[in-house]
């Protein structure tokens, strides 16, 4: 007999089986729970994310609504381009990061290596443009300007090109019609960035990645009427990437269209006559620089003096805003930034702030009325006024005696306003004012003209200007009293001589600055749409309108139609009688004023014009030149940095813009079939059934018709051409005295 069991196991085999066994069930109670946790606790979780996991999403952009001028004539719209894009996140699965694929991608192009590599590089603090400041997911455009056989050659040997694509692509595009190139208006775009699309998210308008954003002027200000929404479609793909249905599509919906108020016929007029009086002015000798005159920027405005609507803005430098289409190069970049670029990217008509010399006096004889001077009273216009042992001078050491307001702004004789600053400047206290508020009435009156604070114009960063009162002199000297302290100097140069007295009492009301600001000098800062604001409203009755840009919104199928009416602002504090002596005075300006020598000829009785001139002083640079004029149905505002004299820099251009606006010919004649807008645009352009809006033909070059229907005029009058047409700013036939300034710094210490 044995004592081996029947089963044949000894008693450690049985233990190792029991083992084994609790072991197995450990195992499979803990799949069990697993598979518990997974497919009922958190199983919708887990459902829903690995549903996401095969989706995929196809984006097709939305068509970028047109700008359009007043007469439905595009000037900024789309056209089908050949893109040439790269996929940052393919290249950078590549052992190199894909600079073997671009460098041989920039030989296909014809671009240089180093270009195109800077074209994908992302932008940060440190790196400069060239860079892609858009989602580091979306295609990065290399080019825009393939030739179908270099797209071609890139699909085909797609194998070469991993992460490149050649698609047909629309873009946005500049047309200048008729050669207005009107780029600080329009603006430009650039792609949305990772935190342009977090900011949006939960927003009405919320980006997607492959959004193009206005970045300056109206494509910036309307960027949500016009981008429209992007269509997307959403895929069900398995693990292959296989199409395997479709999820759900939203159709893309086309951006609106943007009707402005411009006329892009009336803006190549004012581009071509601002560039052509700069470069007349730079031909012209300072005597008191002892060099020709800079020149260096300029601005122009047209707006419609009944409503605030903008007909044309020019600012110069300028730019082709269609260097931004598809990505902007190095060498464009730098052109458009750099030191020596003077900054063409600044819309000069609402960011260019400078002195407005004499035509400030708009606002001191308002001034003077509030403050209960009468207006046929004699003021004394003497040669020089003095004060504290520093002579100011008048121009030239003119002299007219005795005059009334009016006649004091007809011949812009500045000791008349010397003397009524001064006058109050006493009155409120001199240097310590007396306790209470002073009346300040040149200051509260500029700020009831709406200085000092934006017009609210629809183009995106406007500057204020400065109305340099009581308070703002404060804040300055509290910002800058411990460097004035510092630098300045009692018998130093004349800068310091100005820091040390700042340091004293910079945050007094002295009397040289009151007197200094009467005549638009000293700290005071306007913008020209401030000027084209104020004297809008003097043309009409006193209305001051918001400036404005965009006329209407309509919709992609033209069923809806969105007009932007005209704002009233506010009324001028001015009576009517007041109203009517200043449009006299500013009427004698252009007749037998400072204005007269340039307007010679012009046919007053049927289109009445009616201006005021203004030479400002700039430490340090040229004198600058304004010239503030209106008629009925427009007003005109001209001013050109470092050109001297504001009818002499000025006065040429802004009648030959007048002239084309009217039809006025060489003669003095009116002929209407050659005005270009005898009247104001009324209306919105045609809406055609099908959404698209009518637009008329577009000649080449409306500034050389209109420089040719001058030259036919002449030819017909056996060879007589007006000295007006003829007149530079240094030569022609003057009807009065009035010369280029040559003054001394008016800046006084006491």
């Amino acid at each position: 007999m044995t004592n081996i069991p029947e089963t044949g196991r000894t008693p450690r085999v049985q233990i190792r089986l029991v083992v084994i066994q609790i072991l197995v069930l450990s195992l499979l109670g803990t799949l069990g729970g697993r598979l518990w946790y997974l497919q009922i606790r958190e199983g919708a979780a887990y459902q829903k994310e690995a549903s996401g996991n095969h989706v995929q999403q196809v984006v097709a952009p939305a068509v970028r609504g047109s700008i359009l001028d007043a007469r439905g004539v595009p000037i900024a719209d789309n056209e089908t381009r050949l893109v040439v894009s790269a996929s940052r996140t393919d290249l950078l699965k590549q052992k190199d990061d894909g600079k073997a694929v671009l460098t041989k991608l920039a030989g296909v192009l014809g671009m240089k290596p180093a270009d195109v590599m800077q074209k994908v590089r992302l932008c940060d603090a440190k790196t400069p443009q060239p860079c892609w400041n858009g989602s580091p997911y979306q295609p990065i455009p290399i080019t825009d300007k393939a030739t179908a056989k270099q797209a071609l050659q890139i699909r085909e040997r797609s194998e070469d090109f991993p992460g490149i694509t050649a698609e047909p692509e629309a873009v946005r595009r500049y047309p200048a019609p008729g050669k207005s190139n009107t780029a600080q208006v329009l603006g430009y775009l650039s792609p949305v960035t990772d935190d342009e699309i977090e900011q949006a998210k939960d927003t009405n308008s919320p980006y997607l990645r492959s959004d193009m954003v206005g970045r300056s002027g109206l494509e910036r200000e309307y960027d949500k009427e016009l981008r429209g929404k992007a269509g997307v479609t959403r895929y069900e793909v398995d693990n292959l990437g296989r199409v395997i249905g479709k999820a759900k599509s939203d159709a893309a919906e086309p951006g609106s269209n943007l009707v402005t108020s411009i006329d892009s016929r009336v803006q190549r007029v004012a581009e071509y006559e601002l560039e052509n009086a700069m470069k007349v002015a730079r031909q012209q000798y300072d005597k008191i620089t002892q060099e020709n005159y800079k020149a260096d920027s300029g601005a122009v405005v047209v707006m419609e003096a009944k409503t605030g609507r903008i007909v044309a803005m020019a600012s110069a430098p300028n730019y082709d805003p269609n260097v931004w289409v598809g990505g902007i190069s190095a060498k464009d970049y730098k052109a458009l930034t750099g030191k020596n670029s003077d900054y063409p990217l600044l819309n000069r008509a609402i960011q260019g702030q400078a002195a407005p010399g004499s035509t400030f006096k708009v606002v001191s004889t308002a001034a003077a009325v509030q403050a209960g001077y009468v207006w046929d009273g004699g003021y004394p216009c003497t040669s020089s006024y003095s004060v504290g042992g520093q002579v100011f001078k008048n121009f030239e050491g003119e002299n007219f005696g005795p005059i009334s307001l009016g006649r004091a702004l007809e011949v812009s004789c500045d000791t008349v306003f010397y003397g009524l600053a001064d006058r109050e400047w006493k009155k409120d206290g001199g240097i310590n004012p007396k306790k209470g508020e002073p009346k300040d009435w040149f200051f509260k009156t500029a700020h009831q003209f709406g200085l000092g604070k934006e017009t609210g114009i629809d183009l995106p960063n406007e500057v204020t200007g400065r109305v340099p009162d009581r308070q703002w002199k404060l804040d300055y000297w509290k910002a800058n009293k411990d460097a004035w302290c510092k630098s300045g100097k009692k018998d130093g140069t004349y800068v310091e001589k100005i820091e040390y007295e700042n340091c004293l009492e910079g945050n007094k009301m002295r009397e040289g600055d009151e007197i200094n600001y009467s005549i638009g000098q000293g700290d005071t800062l306007v913008t020209p749409i401030q000027e084209a604001m104020i004297y809008g409203a003097v043309a009409n009755g006193g209305t001051e309108y918001q400036p404005t840009i965009g006329k209407a919104v309509i919709s992609a199928d033209g069923k809806t139609v969105q007009e932007i009416k005209p704002k009233v602002l506010r009324k001028l504090p001015v009576s009517q009688a007041t109203l009517k002596g200043m449009d006299e005075a500013f009427a004698g300006v252009i007749t037998r004023g400072t204005a007269a020598w340039k307007f010679g000829g012009w046919p007053q009785d049927k289109i009445a014009l009616h201006g005021k001139t203004g030479t400002a002083e700039v430490y340090g640079k040229q004198t600058t030149s304004w010239l503030a004029t209106y008629s009925k149905d427009y007003t005109v505002i001209m001013t050109i940095a470092q050109a001297g004299t504001g009818s002499g820099a000025s006065g040429e251009a802004v009648r030959n813009i007048y002239s084309a606006l009217y039809g006025v010919q060489a003669d003095g004649s009116v002929d209407k079939s050659k005005a270009l807008l005898y009247t104001p645009q009324q209306g919105l352009p045609k809406v055609r059934t099908d959404g698209t809006i009518a637009s008329p033909k577009v000649s080449k070059d409306p500034a050389k018709d209109f420089q040719a229907s001058q030259q036919d005029k002449n030819n017909t009058d056996n060879g007589q051409t007006p000295a007006a047409t003829t007149a530079s700013p240094s030569t022609g036939n003057r009807t009065t005295r009035r010369r280029p300034r040559k003054r001394g710094s008016r800046r006084m210490l006491t």
